[in-house]
C-alpha cells in the first residue's frame, strides 16, 4: 500500500490524530471513534507496519503513539493539514454562532 493511500484513509487519519501527542491503548481509541475494537486494531496494524506508530507494552496493555521521526516530512504535512482543518472548523462554528 502506498504511503499516501495509507494516511489518506479518514479513519487512519483520526487514529493518527489521537495518538499524535498522546500514548493511548486500543480501548481508549475505540471509545473515541465509532469503530469496533477489531477495526481499530486493523488500522493500527497497518500504521505500525508502515512505521507510523510505535507500540509499547505496559503490563497487558499495548500503548500506541505516532512515530514523528518515521513520518518525516509527512508529519509536517499532517500537522499543517490538521491545523488548516481546525481553523476551517472554527470559522464554521463562529459563523453558526452568529446566526
Amino acid at each position: 500500500m502506498d504511503v499516501l493511500q495509507l494516511v489518506a484513509e479518514p479513519r487512519r487519519q483520526e487514529i493518527l490524530q489521537l495518538v499524535w501527542r498522546d500514548e493511548l491503548p486500543v480501548g481508549e481509541i475505540v471509545d473515541k471513534l465509532d469503530l469496533s475494537y477489531a477495526g481499530v486494531s486493523q488500522h493500527l496494524s497497518l500504521l505500525k507496519d508502515a512505521g507510523f506508530v510505535q507500540v509499547r507494552r505496559d503490563g497487558k496493555r499495548r500503548l500506541y503513539r505516532a512515530d514523528h521521526e518515521q513520518l518525516g516530512q509527512l508529519a509536517q504535512f499532517l500537522e499543517a493539514f490538521w491545523a488548516n482543518e481546525l481553523d476551517r472548523l472554527a470559522r464554521v462554528a463562529e459563523e453558526a454562532e452568529k446566526r
